[in-house]
């Protein structure tokens, strides 16, 4: 079993910054893809980026220039840097990993339980 775990969601003021993180452990053989998504009150769940084992990157345009993913491999982790929030960057972010485990060569995704992230004056 493989769990996923964040932290680092809070309160901010508009203009401020975050640095969400999301742990993966248990029985890992090898990650793929590791992603962030967000779910904002009364909508549906989006991709805000996404990250290769490669650490290619991608980002859906809304955070583009505000946001950085990044991964740590060696521990597991994805993080979420964001920058210049804005009221609607509130959501629930959410992470996923693919993943592996030894003598199951397929990848199952697995999703954390998500971090209230709250941005206002």
């Amino acid at each position: 079993q493989v769990q996923l775990v964040e932290s680092g969601g809070g309160l901010v003021q508009p203009g401020g910054s975050l640095r969400l993180s999301c742990e993966a452990s248990g029985s890992i053989f090898r990650i793929n893809a590791m992603a962030w998504y967000r779910q904002a009150p009364g909508k549906q769940r989006e991709l805000v980026a996404t990250a290769t084992s490669g650490n290619r990157t991608n980002y859906v345009d809304s955070v583009k220039g505000r946001f950085t993913i990044s991964r740590d491999n060696a521990k597991n982790t994805v993080y979420l840097q964001m920058n210049s929030l804005k009221a609607e960057d509130t959501a629930v972010y959410y992470c996923n990993a693919d993943v592996s485990s030894r003598g199951k060569p397929w990848f199952v995704r697995y999703w954390g339980q998500g971090t209230q992230v709250t941005v206002s004056s």
